[in-house]
């Protein structure tokens, strides 16, 4: 079976990212390879039935049922208004800043993240709200756009986001809630991180601050925008208090989202099967992704690739920080051509084993591979929060990656410290008393 394994697992690792380049879809890219090495080890109508079971078993779980709710919560945001008052309400905070439209950006995409869950939600959101405004006080659009595509995906980490749920239930497990609170700090340090570079950059471009002038004012955005960043205390307290679950959760934020947008008036009853499909094509395409995922892992635990590769490490060298620099230099290439759903489907049951021999905490780990993930969803060449936010402003790849540069330095600076500081990610569920 070692030789066997050695020959399907080349077979997937050369046929899933052949497939990928040449623009096969996601899913099929990776059932296709897991179909060709099943052939290998079952009989042909045994293929069939197992991999019709492993989908089913993959899209079978109650976790799982938060993603349709968060991603129709974040389309309901997307057009109900919300974006527009966060947007204000950074301003009012931060327009002393130079470059304070881009800042506000940055603090806009945070909070929109946060209560949607979607990077590529925020990227569309605020970016297509802030991009006409920006060119208005003359920013270069490619400067704006850069500050929005590099600050959007602060939405996977800061909860809630359904890329942690997604890490849960390929993880055996892992606590939602703990993955939740382990992604603040991270997070809004990655903001943070935005921010700073963004303001290098004004300072250079001698880009002014945008100040809402008066007390009065700058009060009356922050009342405009309490209901919308309400919804964060809402998820997160009633899943740290018990109250509910995150599948809860997610259909509480469904309905305050809704209503919320009703009250606006910036969503109308005929509004509504528009947004539902925009929901259910999203839905459709993560859980087709996650069914063919599953019928991926399943093959290689059958053949004990994850058992080969996790020796191959530890043969290779017990220094615990070496190992942890290849797996991220690993994930982060397959962040250049894979989104992050099927890299933590695919590389969790791989690099997990091998992790917790190392003694690395299983929610520690998850936000190294979610914030990795992040990093690959503004890179090239399949990045689909660079995408989306290269789309919204109108402008093609090249115009924007020279300004993306410098945040791609601080970020993978700043996944070296979430990887090799623990505390930055375990503290606060550590204080909950999710871990002990």
């Amino acid at each position: 079976m070692g030789d066997l394994a050695i020959q399907i697992g080349m077979i997937m690792l050369i046929v899933a990212p052949t497939l990928l380049i040449i623009g096969v879809p996601i899913s099929v890219s990776m059932g296709l390879p897991a179909v060709i090495g099943m052939f290998l080890i079952l009989k042909p109508e045994a293929v069939a039935i197992t991999s019709a079971q492993r989908v089913f078993t993959g899209i079978n779980s109650f976790s799982l049922l938060a993603i349709p709710f968060f991603v129709l919560a974040g389309v309901i945001m997307n057009n109900g208004g919300i974006a527009k008052r966060m947007i204000t309400f950074a301003k009012a905070i931060i327009g002393f800043i130079p470059g304070s439209l881009a800042q506000a950006n940055i603090v806009a995409n945070m909070f929109f993240g946060a209560v949607s869950g979607s990077g590529v939600a925020a990227a569309a959101a605020i970016g297509g709200v802030m991009g006409p405004i920006e060119k208005e006080e003359g920013y270069d659009p490619a400067y704006s756009a850069a500050v929005n595509t590099a600050s959007a995906p602060c939405g996977m980490i800061i909860p809630p986001s359904n890329t942690f749920i997604v890490y849960s239930l390929a993880s055996g497990g892992a606590s939602v809630a703990a993955l939740f609170l382990a992604g603040y700090i991270p997070g809004i340090l990655w903001g943070l991180v935005c921010m700073a570079i963004a303001f290098i950059y004004a300072k250079k471009l001698d880009y002014k601050p945008s100040v809402i002038k008066g007390l009065s004012a700058k009060f009356m955005a922050f009342v405009d925008a309490i209901p919308s960043i309400f919804l964060i205390f809402i998820i997160i307290g009633g899943i740290i208090s018990g109250v509910f679950t995150p599948t809860e959760a997610s259909c509480v934020s469904v309905v305050y989202a809704l209503v919320l947008s009703f009250l606006y008036k910036s969503i109308k009853i005929e509004d509504l099967p528009g947004i539902l499909i925009s929901a259910a094509k999203t839905t459709g395409m993560i859980m087709l992704m996650i069914g063919s995922s599953t019928v991926l892992s399943w093959t290689m635990s059958y053949t004990k690739i994850p058992t080969l590769l996790a020796n191959l490490f530890l043969s290779f060298t017990d220094n615990s920080i070496i190992i942890l620099l290849l797996m991220n230099l690993v994930i982060l290439i397959m962040g250049c051509i894979m989104d992050p759903t099927p890299i933590i489907l695919i590389f969790t049951p791989i690099f997990l084993p091998v992790a917790l021999e190392l003694g690395i905490n299983i929610i520690h780990f998850g936000v190294i591979m979610v914030f990795n993930t992040a990093i690959g969803t503004i890179t090239p060449p399949v990045g689909p929060i660079l995408f989306t936010g290269c789309r919204v402003a109108n402008l093609r790849i090249e115009d924007i990656v020279g300004y993306l540069l410098p945040y791609f330095i601080a970020l993978i600076v700043l996944l070296l410290f979430v990887t090799f500081v623990p505390a930055l990610t375990l503290t606060l569920p550590g204080l909950a008393g999710y871990i002990y």
